[in-house]
């Protein structure tokens, strides 16, 4: 293989790395051409500014992206939870300018690590409650709503120097299948996908969005192939007019690494019409991650797309369009840098805003945290929602999947006993038995208690009063317990100025 065949292979390429630290491999890859890197949580650390600064130095046009969406995914603050408000939070209070202020804010955010592409906003209309990994990721379940939304936080996050990535395309949002575990089929006719599904991805790209990630999914009315790899679903796209990037989900979710691999996956997306291939992190395989397991990645992707143009599957011109597409995104990036302009925000009140239910003036909170165990997407059942709604009281985490009968009306009893008002805290009150029957028995022994939920919406009637929160964040959960415990024992707001830092 030429040299210059290998710089245009790197330049549709974006991997994820180990550590806080640029390894050496990655920065000579970078100088050769790279189209940049992914951030998640393992790469962030108080040095991140200057590991992008690093990674700057080596290739200055890189894309240096991160999974930020507010809510229940964020990177930037794994460590103590998002203090921004969630897709669902926002679709609730359905103000447009709120959105648009949160993409803005969002985007400063991450321009201030020096990152410039964010994959976000979710443009999935989540139909299906029992969806494992979008649910209160999605703006709601009205196509009219979450395009308003999507088109709104498009505008906030392009006014900086940041390119918005709606997802995933051509929409996850009727599934209950997690794609990095599966592959999920979604069996609507083409008119519903055209009328529901679309429409959100429609108006981002009348909106002028720089980038749509494709999904991991099939839709059998379009053919046996994953969208990724669907040369049909993704010239969809180009046929409304879209210009811009197209980027794959990660390429080591198990969609497609369990099924054609990485290798073939990256020159099979690429001829199907995708530019920019998302690796993936390096850390998803759990305790199989081997030290050398990113540049192994990176390394398989590169040689299934050199194998492809030397037997004739991708064609050089084919790869040589994506990286030219890759190219001008980093270079419009730049010119909209000399352009972007500060933004006053102030997300705790969006949040209070979505936020419905009861209020009591408890002194403090006994908190039962029965949510669901966390995905590769989301780390919805990270501790700091549990911690932040408790503070210094009681709380005793509960997975009613793993756990008896008896456990779990052990933690009832310690909560009910303890001082302080009784909290069962939920994420799947409509589609979880388990959440469900804890909470009925948790209303045989204090009537008085209250449900907080942090994931859809319930639509079942339940037993006991119950709060709405629409997301597990950090800031949700704060609200949540402002709703709950009496006004000289409320915590401040978390402040926006702490994103950023690993906290």
């Amino acid at each position: 293989m030429t040299d210059d065949l290998v710089r245009l292979a790197n330049g549709v390429l974006w991997p994820g790395f180990l550590g806080t630290e640029a390894p050496e491999w990655l920065l000579d890859e970078l100088r050769d051409g790279l189209a940049g890197v992914m951030y998640f949580s393992q790469n962030v650390g108080e040095g991140l500014p200057a590991l992008s600064d690093e990674i700057l130095r080596a290739n200055p046009d890189a894309l240096i992206g991160i999974d930020e969406e507010g809510g229940n995914v964020t990177r930037l603050e794994s460590a103590a939870g998002s203090t921004l408000p969630g897709a669902a939070q926002l679709g609730i209070v359905d103000d447009v300018e709120a959105t648009r202020a949160s993409g803005a804010e969002l985007a400063r955010r991450v321009a201030a690590i020096g990152g410039n592409v964010v994959l976000g906003p979710v443009a999935d209309v989540n139909t299906d409650p029992r969806n494992p990994v979008i649910g209160v990721r999605s703006f709601g379940s009205d196509q009219k709503l979450v395009a308003r939304h999507v088109q709104a936080a498009v505008e906030g996050l392009q006014s900086t120097a940041v390119a918005a990535c709606v997802k995933h395309f051509p929409g996850h949002g009727d599934t209950h299948t997690d794609s990095h575990h599966a592959l999920p089929e979604i069996s609507l006719g083409i008119e519903e996908l055209e009328r529901v599904h679309l429409e959100p991805f429609r108006a981002a790209v009348a909106a002028g969005v720089d980038a749509v990630m494709t999904a991991h999914i099939v839709v059998p009315a379009w053919g046996a192939e994953p969208a990724t790899l669907n040369p049909r679903v993704l010239g969809l796209l180009r046929g409304w007019g879209f210009d811009g990037v197209i980027i794959t989900d990660a390429l080591d979710m198990a969609a497609i690494r369990e099924t054609v691999g990485i290798g073939e996956g990256a020159a099979r997306a690429l001829a199907a019409g995708a530019d920019l291939l998302c690796i993936g992190n390096p850390t998803n395989r759990g305790e199989a991650t081997l030290p050398d397991q990113d540049r192994r990645d990176f390394l398989a992707a590169r040689d299934g797309i050199l194998a492809a143009v030397d037997d004739g599957s991708l064609s050089r011109e084919r790869l040589a369009e994506a990286a030219g597409r890759v190219s001008r995104l980093a270079q419009t990036l730049s010119v909209r840098a000399e352009t972007a302009t500060p933004v006053d925000y102030d997300g705790s009140d969006i949040v209070r805003r979505a936020i419905t239910g009861v209020t009591r003036d408890a002194e403090a909170l006994a908190v039962v945290d029965a949510r669901r165990r966390s995905t590769l997407a989301v780390d919805s059942a990270s501790a700091y929602v549990a911690e932040t709604l408790a503070a210094d009281g009681h709380r005793v985490r509960v997975d009613v999947a793993r756990t008896t009968i008896d456990e779990q009306d052990g933690a009832l009893d310690a909560a009910v006993a303890a001082d302080g008002l009784t909290v069962v805290l939920v994420d799947r009150p409509d589609t979880d038995d388990g959440q469900r029957a804890l909470v009925e028995r948790a209303a045989l022994r204090d009537p008085d208690a209250v449900v907080v939920n942090v994931g859809l919406a319930a639509r079942r009637p339940l037993p006991l009063a119950l709060v709405e929160v629409g997301s597990a964040s950090r800031i949700g959960a704060q609200a949540a317990r402002d709703r709950l415990i009496g006004g000289s024992s409320r915590r401040a707001d978390p402040s926006p100025d702490s994103a950023g830092a690993a906290d």
